[in-house]
């Protein structure tokens, strides 16, 4: 119990069948060449030499094997993940490509620690605020940074300029720059990319289309001739080491540590939660903050730089049909096996290539589609979602995602602030009771305001609940009763009890009764420890609005018998009592 509590990778592999060892080789091969170049490209993001990436894979998919829930989540380099840490070193390594393989490797495991904070605090709630539209926002501005930053590598230039906007005009200015050779290796690489996948599905085109490059340029000796290659790759594993930092340091990469690891986990929950339902099993979210933040501690110190949830090799490894841990377990191990002994090849990958490789990245993290469902769902959500693409390819990928989460919170407490309300009245028909506005014929009870509130009445919201109650009974035209439905109401704090003692003696000083139809819960509670409860003398309190609107037919009926008896006696300070 213990073991699948904290090891659910492990306790799973313990539990192995062998009829799952051909799948799993299968998948883990498929899984390998695929993440091989992807990992090459990847790092060239981060700005570190390809061997980075290939140690950002290793170990990790190792550690989450054993640490993690989910049997098909692949952990490895990711497109976003490796922006924002770009974006986080780059101004602190200033140029040092040294002390820029050593500041990933400390934002990396400060990641990893955050991580784990956050599972064993229990924070798995927190991908909830990242909604749909702001991820698909935040991909978008991803894939465009992507495809700006990486065209220069197809062109045959190196593009200056930080930002999407900066490189899109370096690149524009510098057409005449372009190198033909390099534009013919490109080219010839995204139409592979294009073409692959739709005529073999099952091949790792990615890998394919690299190799194919590769064989081209050392044929056709076209590295003489100014194609840039990768050049020498070391080989070997790397050491494992932790690199000397300052407290300045450390303070400026906190901050963009806690946005990395919060977008990786986002991403990564995204990726294991679809292909869980796919496969009929749950996803932790909690332990899944600890797996993840164990998987990145593994890729600081092996000197690789932040991971995450990588979606498309979980995609191969689903579709291959790989039905454990095991499929990450084999994909680390033939990744080393190319450290150790096959690095000399990959000396001739055109720079053009692995650009065409990230170009393919960068277009396919750009949704269009779910962008027009959202804006024919929500025009809101919508502005949202290109609100956070434009603040990722304008001010930066943490701002952008913070100013977005920000205006969905603000929509959040408006929504709270100025929650629905309706006037109730009766359709022939249909079952219970309907808003007026919606349903001009509703039929009502002369005298009587139907009013339901719905949603919590907290101090930003007490004294709109207040005028909007008073305003609903200013519309009706001799009021003598409001029944206050309050099923809706989840919770009221001090301010609302003040609100609503307000509302009642408002009302009264009008000769006009408050009731209160299905009170439950936290409201009731304070209803009771407020006193408001033994006020209204438990007369008021109707365990339903039917219950309600017959005591007070009860009440109006007496009057008027009252009325005709005696002539001018004042009936409206009595109060309807339960029929």
């Amino acid at each position: 119990m213990l073991l699948s509590r904290w090891l659910p990778g492990l306790a799973n592999l313990l539990q192995y069948r062998r009829e799952w060892f051909r799948y799993d080789l299968q998948a883990g091969l498929s899984v390998a060449a695929v993440q091989i170049p992807i990992a090459i490209a990847y790092a060239q993001i981060v700005g570190l030499p390809p061997q980075y990436g290939l140690y950002a894979c290793v170990l990790p998919m190792m550690v989450y094997a054993l640490v993690g829930s989910s049997r098909q989540l692949m952990v490895g380099p990711d497109a976003a993940t490796c922006a924002m840490v770009a974006g986080a070193i780059a101004p602190l390594a200033l140029g040092d490509p040294e002390r820029l393989a050593q500041l990933a490797v400390i934002v990396t495991v400060l990641v990893g620690l955050m991580l784990i904070g956050a599972g064993i605090a229990r924070a798995g709630f927190i991908a909830s605020f990242f909604s749909r539209p702001i991820l698909i926002g935040y991909l978008n501005g991803i894939g465009l940074s992507l495809l700006a930053g990486q065209l220069g590598k197809v062109l045959g230039y190196k593009i200056e300029g930080e930002g999407f906007i900066l490189s899109l005009l370096n690149m524009l200015q510098r057409l005449g720059e372009t190198h033909l050779p390099t534009l013919a290796i490109g080219v010839g690489a995204l139409a592979l990319l294009i073409w692959l996948p739709r005529r073999f599905a099952r091949l790792p085109a990615a890998l394919v289309t690299v190799a194919i490059a590769t064989l081209c340029v050392g044929v056709l000796g076209l590295d003489s001739r100014g194609v840039s290659v990768l050049g020498p790759i070391p080989s070997g594993m790397p050491q494992l080491s932790w690199p000397q930092t300052n407290l300045a340091e450390l303070k400026s990469l906190l901050r963009d540590a806690l946005g990395i690891a919060t977008v990786s986990f986002c991403s990564a929950m995204l990726t294991a939660r679809s292909f869980a339902a796919r496969n009929g099993y749950t996803i932790n979210a909690n332990h899944e903050f600890l797996a993840l933040g164990v998987s990145n501690i593994a890729a600081g110190v092996s000197s690789g730089f932040a991971i995450s949830g990588a979606d498309s090799r979980t995609a191969v490894n689903s579709m291959v049909g790989g039905k454990s841990q095991l499929v990450g377990i084999i994909a680390a191990l033939v990744i080393a096996l190319i450290l150790l002994f096959f690095t000399a090849p990959m000396a001739w990958i055109p720079q053009a290539a692995l650009g065409a490789v990230l170009l393919m990245a960068g277009w396919g993290l750009i949704d269009i589609q779910a962008m027009r469902v959202i804006r024919k769902l929500s025009r809101f959500e919508f502005w949202l979602c290109v609100l956070t693409t434009l603040g990722v390819i304008g001010v930066g990928v943490l701002p952008g995602i913070i100013v977005a989460v920000l205006l969905a919170i603000l929509r959040l407490l408006k929504s709270i602030y100025q929650p629905t309300d309706a006037v109730l009245g009766w359709v022939r028909g249909i079952e219970g009771q309907v808003d007026i506005s919606q349903y001009p014929q509703a039929r009502t009870l002369a005298g009587l305001v139907v009013y339901r509130f719905d949603d919590a009445i907290l101090f930003f919201n007490a004294d709109y609940f207040k005028a909007r109650l008073l305003e609903a009974v200013e519309r009706e035209p001799e009021p003598r009763a409001v029944l206050f439905v309050a099923e809706a109401v989840t919770s009221i704090d001090v301010s609302g009890i003040v609100a609503l003692r307000e509302v009642r003696d408002t009302l009264l000083a009008r000769g006009i009764v408050l009731a209160i139809a299905r009170p439950h819960g936290t409201f009731l509670r304070m209803l009771v420890r407020s006193g408001l409860a033994r006020e209204l003398e438990q007369r008021l309190l109707f365990a339903s609005v039917r219950a309600g609107i017959r005591a007070y037919r009860v009440w109006r009926n007496q009057l008027q018998r009252e009325a005709l008896k005696e002539p001018g006696r004042a009936g409206a300070a009595q109060q309807p009592s339960h029929d």
